[in-house]
């Protein structure tokens, strides 16, 4: 039983340390080029930065948070057998969390985002699964 209690910590731990790349938050900051036009450069940060959340991107942190809540209830999961209910509110909120970056458009959202989307999807649903006894 502990086996199918494992991946309660195994799913968030891994969104956790892509969590921790410099590689999922989007900034696209315009700047001016020689010539007068428009040219975007694009940044990215780690989900726990403040720099995106300083630019009103809070998807990025406000998930990292969720994510580390969902590790310590993950935990608290798999050695004392309570917080079911809060692992299924958690992680469905995550996942919305995980997804908001969209809202700015594709060009807000990496390759390591959407891998931290699909850990959070698959907790969701893992927690929404009913136990076997």
């Amino acid at each position: 039983m502990k086996g199918r209690k494992l991946r309660f910590v195994l799913l968030p731990a891994a969104a956790v340390l892509l969590e921790l790349l410099p590689y999922g938050a989007v900034l696209n900051f315009g700047v001016q080029a020689e010539d007068g036009s428009i040219d975007t450069i694009r940044r990215t940060y780690s989900y726990f930065s403040l720099t995106p959340f300083g630019y009103a991107l809070f998807g990025p942190l406000l998930t990292a948070i969720l994510s580390c809540l969902l590790l310590a209830v993950g935990v608290l999961y798999l050695w004392a057998g309570k917080g079911k209910s809060a692992l299924k509110g958690l992680s469905v909120i995550a996942v919305l969390m995980s997804l908001s970056p969209l809202l700015f458009g594709v060009r807000c959202f990496t390759v390591p985002g959407a891998l931290i989307s699909a850990l959070l999807l698959a907790e969701a649903v893992v927690a929404f699964l009913p136990e076997k006894g």
